[in-house]
């Protein structure tokens, strides 16, 4: 069955009617846990408990199959052992079900894919769709429904919706929540993800009025075009926070064995989801102090925020944390000081940080808030509190709890951090379950002013048509299809060099030559200086066989270089075909990027662009993108690397050609996106030249997709 992820997805969390297979009266078991959870949940819809061996349960009455209830039914959770399962599915393909919800575990995250497959495809070819396996049931508070099996209480009703993948986490999460006093509008486990994914969730989440805010667990992602597709149209309308595992390779390993299911590059996750306007969080703390300031407050109207502070050197931190996580510092001196020089010391600061001095008291706070929330240059704030003789923690109340609503009211965010002893560690506790953005660490409150910045110009930014480039992709095609007859993964240098000619990418001059003599008469045709590469199937990676000579001034050193290549490449590789020695022009000196395109696992086509030569690897200044592509897109990917201001010029130099970058960027998306049998495309180094005078493609890599 074709999934159509829209259709009837409110049933899932908002069901007429629902079953409970495997059912069970003994209070130790999970079917009990679940029946006895929607009872006393409060869930004003249908109850059908099922077990064979049972008349009642927790008050219900008891069926003794899904089979011999007569009203329709729109969800049924499923708790018997994994071997009974498929069965239990089948009668509820009878009987219409539109939605199971396998709570028992056993499946692909423990090896049993085939089983779990047969399932969903038997489901998903009578209507059917599933929830899990591997999960911990369902809460909605818009259905008053708590199907889990959790022993604790699920925490208030309230705007934040979480989706899970891990069954225990998700658990534990909920249970946080209520700690936070966080109010949940659901929370929805995945497991192991089987048929029903994130994108399904979002399809419904983002037209529930109940939530404002969204914070997804991901351990792996299995389809992420509709991941990001789903994630770009719900971030216009309410915040989606992320947190993943599986960072380091060992954490992708445990992800792996978990859910049966891979993290995938984590570098191109982090990129892609940036790119759709997720936010990612460092962790479940961090996340839900992003959530619930981001759902109780409005965004601000611009950019510039002040610091607060009775102390020098928490203001300093804040001022490094700020650029950081790209929070602009207002800097206009005259304004801040005709704003804060009245209520500050005359050996304070209105530089920004404001200082007020270890001298403040919580009534000289307030008059400071008063000059910010007054002037419309200032458009949120950061309050530092470092406790001092003249304000301790007794007082903190008064300057925290007013002065936080106002500007809540008057849509200027504010955020505190208050650093103390014993009692400010208490007031801190106590005010942030009440619902204020406090927090003891400067970089943390800083971090979700960050969040609220960048989830603010992915909102502001207008809707803007994806490029595409143009290109012969048949005939690109042709040299692939070639290649592939001859049985090889990649493409030889020439072949990638006529492609780059097809697609309109500048390439070096170059010809190539079978035989030392050949070699000579092609530099003299080319004109020295010049390069020489090996030509072979074989050697990918020419540099580290010593397959490569550079500026070859004569007809001499043509001749000595050509022999070390060949020695070099038998003795490096002594089984590989050597076709020849490519001779090329030697490009003059630009800026040396690397730009590069694939078809990723999980998110399809995907482009790079990073600062090229041989230390690629080492250094890693690269950034990711997916298709399709905005030139908005392929500007911020620019930006992001470190080795950007290399591209404005940099002692002297005159601004490059970024136009140029950016075209070659949209070319190699468009081939590993329109032509069949290409999955890696990759130019490094591209060297760029100066603003109008195009770059050039010294080295072409392409890797052929296995059929």
């Amino acid at each position: 069955m074709a999934k159509d992820r829209n259709e009837n997805i409110k049933y899932l969390l908002e069901p007429r009617a629902i079953g409970i297979i495997g059912a069970s009266a003994n209070r130790w078991k999970i079917g009990n846990s679940v029946v006895r959870n929607i009872v006393t949940g409060g869930y004003k819809g249908k109850v059908f408990p099922v077990n064979p061996k049972e008349r009642e349960i927790e008050g219900v009455p008891v069926y003794r199959s899904i089979l011999d209830v007569k009203d329709d039914i729109d969800a049924v959770c499923i708790t018997v052992p994994a071997p009974l399962v498929f069965e239990a599915i089948k009668q509820c393909c009878e009987r219409s079900v539109k939605y199971g919800l396998v709570i028992t575990s056993g499946f692909s995250e423990v090896g049993n894919v085939k089983e779990e497959r047969e399932i969903v495809d038997y489901a998903n070819s009578r209507g059917m769709r599933i929830l899990g396996p591997n999960i911990f049931g369902i809460y909605s508070s818009k259905a008053s429904l708590n199907a889990t099996f959790g022993g604790g209480a699920i925490a208030r009703p309230g705007n934040l919706a979480i989706v899970t993948q891990s069954g225990a986490l998700g658990g534990a999460m909920a249970a946080q929540a209520g700690v936070e006093n966080i109010g949940l509008s659901a929370i929805v486990p995945v497991g192991n993800k089987s048929d029903i994914d994130e994108a399904d969730l979002l399809h419904y989440f983002i037209d529930d009025d109940h939530t404002r805010a969204l914070l997804l667990y991901i351990e792996g992602v299995k389809d992420g075009a509709s991941l990001l597709g789903a994630l770009k149209a719900t971030a216009k309308r309410k915040p989606v926070i992320f947190v993943k595992s599986g960072r380091s390779a060992r954490g992708a390993m445990a992800a792996a064995s978990h859910t049966g299911s891979l993290a995938g590059s984590d570098e191109v996750f982090e990129d892609v989801i940036r790119q759709c306007g997720g936010l990612r969080a460092e962790n479940i703390r961090e996340a839900f102090q992003w959530c619930k300031f981001l759902a109780d407050n409005p965004l601000p109207a611009g950019d510039n925020t002040v610091i607060v502070t009775n102390g020098g050197g928490a203001g300093v931190m804040a001022t490094d944390a700020c650029e950081k996580y790209d929070v602009r510092l207002y800097d206009d001196f005259e304004v801040l000081r005709a704003a804060f020089s009245p209520v500050i010391p005359s050996f304070g600061s209105t530089k920004n940080p404001i200082d007020l001095t270890g001298q403040a008291t919580a009534e000289i706070y307030t008059k400071a808030f008063d000059a910010a929330y007054a002037d419309e240059n200032i458009h949120s704030a950061l309050g530092i509190y470092v406790e001092s003789a003249l304000l301790n923690a007794e007082s903190l109340a008064r300057v925290v709890e007013p002065n936080y609503e106002r500007f809540k009211e008057a849509g200027k965010p504010l955020l505190f951090t208050l650093i103390g002893g014993a009692g400010t560690a208490s007031y801190e506790d106590a005010a942030r379950k009440k619902g204020f953005p406090v927090t003891t660490e400067v970089y943390d409150s800083v971090a979700c002013l960050g969040a609220v910045y960048a989830y603010k110009r992915f909102k502001d930014s207008g809707p803007e048509d994806s490029i595409d480039a143009d290109i012969d992709a048949q005939a690109i095609e042709n040299i692939v299809a070639a290649a592939k007859q001859d049985r090889r993964t990649s493409l030889l240098s020439s072949e990638a060099q006529n492609i780059m000619k097809i697609a309109g990418v500048g390439i070096p001059k170059s010809l190539i030559a079978m035989t030392m003599e050949g070699a000579v008469k092609s530099a003299a045709a080319i004109g020295y200086p010049v390069v020489m590469k090996v030509v072979s199937r074989d050697i990918l990676h020419k540099s580290d066989a010593g397959g490569i000579a550079i500026d070859l001034e004569n007809r001499e050193e043509v001749i000595d270089a050509y022999g070390a290549i060949l020695r070099n490449c038998r003795a490096h590789v002594p089984n590989a075909l050597i076709e020849g020695v490519e001779i090329s022009e030697m490009v003059q000196p630009g800026t040396e990027m690397i730009v590069g395109a694939r078809i990723d696992k999980t998110f399809g086509p995907i482009v790079m662009v990073g600062h090229g030569g041989i230390y690629v690897e080492v250094m890693k200044d690269v950034s990711f993108r997916a298709l399709p592509l905005t030139r908005s897109d392929i500007l911020s990917m620019i930006k992001q690397i470190r080795s950007y201001p290399l591209l404005l010029g940099v002692r002297g130099e005159k601004m490059k050609d970024i136009e140029t970058l950016v075209d070659t960027i949209l070319k190699l998306g468009a081939i590993v996106d329109k032509c069949e049998g290409i999955s890696d495309i990759e130019i490094n180094p591209l060297v760029i030249y100066e603003q109008g005078q195009g770059a050039r493609a010294v080295d072409v890599r392409i890797i052929l997709s296995r059929d």
